[in-house]
């Protein structure tokens, strides 16, 4: 067997693997019918249950825009709650098909973990909130003060180094989960609570007296949040990552869930391409061509998922922001539907 021909060899076996691999979380999720997800043990905003354990949120929402577009049914999901510690092991282990659990993209987590990180769904960054009483307005007053963090996050890197560069001193208290930390800190056992900003929102809901807490304009970090799946599994991946750019398109392009069944009807090529009346995008993934639609019809455009979620009159009431589209000024952008 000559050189050219082990290679032709070599090249079909890898493309064979390959084609397995980015079959195998598709099929396993059509066999069960349904998209395991694995969420927070509770983020007001992004992941979290109803007293009759309905989830709701940001993430949720993609996790539900994923259903869509492989059964054409949003509510073909379930969820498992997962703590920092855990999310990504469980992910590993295919204990859950996708990780939507407000999550940052680093390089570490990307590379070395056998995973993928497919999309930003939230552009967030580190901050602080902390007691009224203590007086303080700015991060850079906190020398010598305690904080109360979750372990097994990227926040315990991000406040050593933030202190660390400024020449400060201080206490760090870790908890093995989100909510010990916030009822740490709420009790008075530490001066600060610290995690992506939009957390902090989010939780200061939770404290006995959420007025009583301010948080600091201070961003220490860059937290780009998004959903991971399992590395080599391509198909698998480019479903999520186009769920995502799917509801980011639709609000580029004016559909929303009320007018979507009327966008069918629309002349614009673009808007007919992504919603499957003139081509089949969703072939190339093992989709039908009324993927895209199915998403915007039963979840909704990016801007329903952020305004009802997480924006200015949801309970947490933040602004746009970063996570405005890039023709407003944002960072959310998609590749073209084409």
């Amino acid at each position: 067997m000559n050189r050219i021909t082990k290679l032709a060899l070599a090249t079909l076996t890898t493309i064979t693997l390959a084609g397995a691999a980015q079959a195998s979380t598709l099929d396993d999720v059509k066999k069960k019918g349904f998209v395991q997800c694995g969420v927070s043990q509770g983020l007001a905003g992004f992941s979290s249950p109803d007293d009759k354990g309905n989830w709701s949120g940001l993430d949720v929402d993609l996790c539900r825009a994923v259903a869509a577009a492989v059964f054409g049914n949003p509510q073909a999901v379930k969820f498992t709650s997962l703590s920092a510690k855990e999310r990504f092991t469980a992910l590993q282990s295919g204990e859950i098909d996708v990780l939507s659990r407000n999550s940052t993209y680093t390089i570490g987590r990307d590379t070395s973990l056998g995973l993928d990180f497919v999309a930003v769904n939230y552009y967030d960054g580190q901050g602080f909130i902390v007691h009224k009483s203590l007086g303080v307005k700015s991060a850079k007053e906190l020398n010598g003060a305690s904080i109360c963090t979750e372990t097994g996050t990227t926040t315990e890197l991000n406040i050593a180094d933030y202190f660390r560069s400024h020449k400060m001193e201080y206490k760090a208290i870790a908890f093995s989960n989100n909510d010990e930390a916030v009822a740490a800190y709420d009790a008075g056992r530490c001066d600060v609570y610290t995690t992506d900003q939009s957390g902090l929102y989010a939780n200061r809901l939770k404290m006995a007296k959420p007025e009583e807490n301010i948080v600091l304009p201070d961003i220490i970090s860059k937290e780009p949040l998004g959903p991971v799946v399992r590395h080599g599994d391509n198909q698998w991946g480019d479903i999520v990552r186009w769920a995502h750019f799917a509801m980011v398109t639709g609000e580029e392009m004016g559909i929303t869930s009320a007018n979507a069944k009327d966008m069918l009807k629309s002349e614009n090529p673009e808007i007919r391409r992504l919603l499957g009346v003139d081509d089949n995008l969703g072939q190339g993934m093992g989709l039908p061509k009324e993927w895209a639609f199915n998403i915007l019809s039963q979840v909704g455009n990016y801007a329903e998922s952020f305004e009802r979620n997480v924006g200015a009159k949801s309970p947490l009431g933040i602004a746009r922001g970063l996570n405005a589209l890039w023709s407003q000024g944002g960072l959310q952008y998609a590749p073209p539907a084409r």
